[in-house]
């Protein structure tokens, strides 16, 4: 919004349309959610508003909560969803939980009971008040910044705030009385979004030059990347950065778009679901950069020894968790490029002509129904379109995506590791398609479908362009593995009755192609007959509950290792 809109004078509205005017002058274009008594007048406003903002109706708060998620991952920008109060409101917590450890912007505007029966019974009233529930404290653990507003001339200020908080990487979260959202006020000015200047460590970001500069004249450069190279939009120059120092270059497992497999000096991902190649590399290098990540569990598993051994520099919004020298940066384009320019002229600018070669992890030969992981998912990348975006959910699903598929390039590729929560990736997969509008893949298991898989319905709504893979083992099956393994498999509270997803689902959704694969052949025809359609489509894949997926910590453990051995021993035989 330019400065002559911003200095007109300002007519009475009401705070629900001064919302609504403040989300489309923030760029975003969707509103995702769940309706409810106590934030109809927000719908009430996007229906009656002349600006490009479009209600989502979710089926459930907490994929409402993924979709912003998906959409300000995808979007680089700012994701905002929408409830009402009581259990709406209370479901939306697991999703912004993951928005907060993931460090995602979203503006959460969640409808309150009047401010007229707070402490009096109200129905749903989460004031704090007479012993009620207090949202505020609630949601002030999983926000960067959280306030109810008690008072409307006080909307525009806390809006501000919430979406700076928001900004930062995080949830920015607004309480609103009913009452409140329908009072009207004269704004002081338009909403115009706020200029978030980016954090620039001149110090920090000077040692780690220098520390650069030296580890190149006694060796090898290694780079880890995470998400945060993806959120600001920093590809191209972790490209030229590495081109430059002519370094090694992996992964974290959320940010397997961020460096392709075939770019210069690829060795594989971080990690308990990864390579070989980056743990030697790390090992053998004068020094580890850390880029846009934290270096969680999840990623830094197996590196501990090689990284105690080589100096440690990091670039990022945060401090990672491996002991470094660490520049703090919110814009690590702006920050690789000043790097890169710094160590001159890309060694290797173009992209290389081989496939980069990295060892898989090897798991024991699987004798079960169905297909095999890792010959499904080279399926599903044997059809993945340039620019197609993936979003996998976290268990055994996800670990054999993680090591085995290889991203298109131009696609986003997500996996949800700060929570890990089942079925993420359905709600997060129709956000990013809403801004992205291009071929979306949703992987996951059948437990994550049981879960939140009936958000497919809005898809089918919105005819977005999702497929959806489901991966049909009846099982829990990262839980039943772990049963098997570190309970000495003396029962299962994780496998389920067979079920026919695939048929289930294309009874559901008549319109929507629908799919059951029970082998290889069936999967690649059900692929190929699903990219054929311009909308939402299905398929199920059949897989073996007891096959072990190339996840570390299962397959160090003695029982893994010893049915390896007697399986290369007989194929010696």
């Amino acid at each position: 919004m330019n400065a002559a809109n911003h200095d007109q004078v300002q007519r009475p509205q009401r705070v629900v349309d001064y919302l609504v005017d403040a989300i489309a002058a923030l760029g975003v274009h969707h509103v995702f959610g769940v309706d409810g008594a106590n934030i109809e007048d927000l719908y009430d406003a996007i229906f009656a508003t002349d600006s490009p903002v479009t209600g989502i109706v979710a089926k459930h708060e907490f994929s409402a909560a993924t979709m912003a998620d998906g959409y300000a991952r995808s979007s680089s920008g700012l994701g905002v969803v929408a409830a009402t109060s009581g259990g709406g409101a209370m479901n939306l917590v697991a999703g912004l939980a993951e928005s907060f450890t993931s460090r995602v912007p979203v503006l959460a505007l969640i409808g309150q009971s009047p401010t007229t029966v707070e402490g009096k019974g109200g129905f749903q009233d989460s004031s704090g008040k007479a012993g009620s529930i207090n949202a505020l404290a609630l949601f002030s653990e999983i926000a960067n910044y959280c306030a109810r507003v008690e008072r409307v001339e006080d909307i525009e200020e806390q809006l501000d705030r919430a979406v700076r908080a928001a900004l930062r990487g995080g949830p920015g979260i607004l309480l609103l009385p009913k009452d409140i959202q329908q009072a009207t006020f004269t704004p002081k000015a338009a909403y115009r979004r706020p200029v978030v200047r980016p954090v620039r460590d001149l110090v920090g970001l000077a040692a780690v030059s220098d520390a650069i500069a030296t580890a190149r004249t006694t060796g090898k450069i290694a780079i880890i990347a995470g998400d945060q190279v993806a959120r600001n939009d920093a590809r191209r120059q972790l490209r030229t950065l590495a081109g430059a120092l002519d370094a090694s270059v992996g992964v974290a497992p959320d940010a397997k778009d961020v460096y392709g497999s075939n770019d210069p000096g690829f060795c594989g991902v971080a990690g308990i679901m990864g390579n070989a190649e980056l743990v030697a590399a790390v090992r053998n290098s004068a020094l580890c950069l850390l880029v846009g990540t934290r270096l969680p569990s999840t990623a830094g598993a197996g590196l501990d020894a090689a990284l105690a051994d080589t100096t440690v520099v990091s670039i990022g919004a945060e401090e990672p968790f491996v002991a470094s020298t660490h520049a703090t940066s919110s814009d690590l384009g702006g920050t690789l490029a000043e790097l890169a320019q710094a160590f001159g002229s890309p060694t290797h600018p173009e992209r290389s002509i081989a496939t980069n070669t990295v060892t898989t992890l090897s798991v024991p030969a699987a004798d079960g129904p169905g297909l095999r992981y890792r010959d499904a998912v080279d399926a599903i990348a044997a059809v993945l379109p340039a620019g197609a975006d993936v979003f996998a959910d976290a268990g055994n699903t996800g670990a054999s995506v993680v090591h085995h598929l290889p991203i298109p390039d131009g696609g986003r590729f997500v996996v949800a590791l700060g929570m890990g929560g089942m079925g993420y990736a359905f709600g997060a997969a129709i956000g990013s398609s809403c801004v992205r509008e291009r071929r979306t893949f949703v992987i996951a298991g059948d437990g994550a479908f049981f879960m939140h898989g009936m958000e497919i319905h809005t898809a089918v709504e919105h005819r977005l362009p999702v497929t959806f893979v489901v991966f049909n083992n009846n099982a829990h099956a990262m839980c039943l593995t772990r049963e098997q393994l570190f309970y000495q498999d003396r029962y299962s509270f994780n496998r389920f009755q067979p079920t026919m997803i695939g048929e289930g689902v294309a009874a559901m959704f008549p319109t929507m192609p629908s799919f059951a694969a029970r082998d290889l052949p069936q999967l690649t025809a059900a692929l190929a007959a699903a990219s054929e359609h311009d909308g939402p489509s299905f398929i199920s894949v059949d897989c073996d509950p007891d096959e072990i997926p190339p996840f570390v910590p299962f397959l160090n453990h003695p029982a893994i290792e010893e049915r390896s051995r007697d399986q290369r021993t007989s194929r010696a035989q």
